[in-house]
């Protein structure tokens, strides 16, 4: 799907939208990933805006952005463009299906592959994310990137990619970390880093007895 011209949709679309971000002005920080391949997320999710500053910023720092899509997008009319937009289908439809696997399968065939997720899922979180960013990226062997936006300050960005070890809590405490050190003020960046405690501590006290001590420690 890529050995082709654009569709004038997808082209129109891509011209309007950054010519939005141009004209909202927002300023950024960061550079891109040295990896050819990577998961980013992107939070705090609070405003349609977030999409136009999104895809402005990563095709200013030269990052063709992927996203997943409802298989049934990638059909009719809406096929050729859900494709040059950078969507991947991936069928959730079937109840044995399972996405992780489905949406890793396309970093293992990609050469350079930049999937952008929401792990906040709306605009009305609470700051609760979804774990599927971190085992799509762990099952590829991918880093993730953090990305934020500021709509109050006109300010967002990228930060260091962080390597997925396996240990879920650590891992999310590290993201939340550097969310917290950009956005200090964020109620869900407050409330992520608490979750990754609370799981940290959930994890600790499943251990047995004689590893407890050193898990606290």
């Amino acid at each position: 799907m890529t050995d082709r011209r654009p569709t004038l949709l997808s082209r129109v679309t891509q011209a309007v939208v950054l010519w939005l971000y141009r004209w909202k002005g927002w300023t950024i920080t960061g550079e891109r990933p040295a990896a050819r391949k990577f998961v980013i997320t992107g939070a705090p999710h609070t405003s349609n805006w977030d999409f136009i500053f999104f895809v402005g910023t990563v095709n200013k720092l030269g990052i063709k952005p992927s996203f997943m899509g409802k298989v049934s997008l990638f059909k009719g009319p809406l096929k050729r463009f859900m494709y040059d937009m950078g969507g991947l289908p991936v069928d959730r439809s079937k109840r044995n299906n399972n996405y992780v696997e489905e949406t890793a399968a396309y970093f293992d065939r990609a050469e350079d592959l930049a999937l952008v997720v929401a792990p906040e899922g709306t605009r009305g979180s609470d700051g609760t994310w979804r774990s599927g960013f971190y085992h799509i990226a762990l099952r590829a062997g991918v880093p993730i990137v953090p990305a934020w936006v500021n709509n109050a300050t006109m300010k967002g960005g990228i930060g260091p990619a962080i390597m997925p070890t396996g240990d879920y809590a650590a891992d999310l405490a590290k993201i939340a970390a550097f969310y917290r050190s950009v956005m200090p003020d964020c109620l869900r960046f407050e409330r992520l880093a608490a979750s990754a405690a609370a799981l940290k501590e959930a994890a600790a006290e499943s251990l047995p007895g004689s590893l407890k001590g050193k898990a606290h420690g």
